[in-house]
């Protein structure tokens, strides 16, 4: 696969040769992310654009796999992607544009819950405080602090499976202890 050109493997990618689109995504994607990340510094939104240009490529391979001519692969390769990353702003743009309703509370709890709520509270404190470090910090994180998974991992260095195991056996702790 190696000596193959980028256009042979596009045609094989249309044939559904799995291995050839390996070796086309180890060979050009980096080239791909270079390029996207010059455009766009987000990098969430690179990976995004790089698994929607991947997944569009295994798609279409076919449609394009007839004209592929030597040379003109990495530019329909760069075609999607610049396409799909153009689809990425604009989803970003109609998403920032949509105003934020502030919600008003309209009534006053009741004596009850306000006890039921600091009973809880004080429940709820205590369950967090019996729980390993390692379990209480990711649920700080990502509860408290509102980080995403990714952004827990990068904080306390550790993989993101490790991140969502520790969040999901700190959940199911902290649901035994409150039962």
């Amino acid at each position: 696969m190696a000596s193959l050109e980028e256009a042979e493997l596009v045609r094989r990618v249309a044939g559904g040769d799995r291995a050839a689109f390996d070796e086309l995504y180890r060979r050009t994607s980096p080239w791909l992310a270079v390029r996207l990340r010059r455009r766009c510094s987000d990098e969430d939104v690179v990976a995004d654009v790089l698994q929607e240009t991947y997944l569009a490529v295994w798609r279409a391979a076919g449609s394009y796999a007839g004209s592929v001519t030597e040379g003109r692969a990495l530019g329909w390769l760069w075609t999607i992607a610049a396409n799909r990353l153009v689809d990425a702003f604009r989803r970003r743009a109609r998403q920032q544009r949509v105003p934020t309703v502030a919600l008003l509370e309209t009534t006053v709890p009741a004596a009850e819950d306000e006890v039921m709520a600091t009973r809880v509270d004080q429940d709820f404190e205590q369950a967090l405080l019996r729980l390993p470090p390692e379990l209480r910090e990711v649920l700080q994180a990502m509860v408290l602090d509102d980080l995403s998974v990714r952004q827990t991992a990068l904080l306390l260095s550790v993989p993101e499976g490790t991140v969502k195991t520790r969040a999901r056996r700190a959940r199911i702790a902290l649901r035994e202890a409150l039962s």
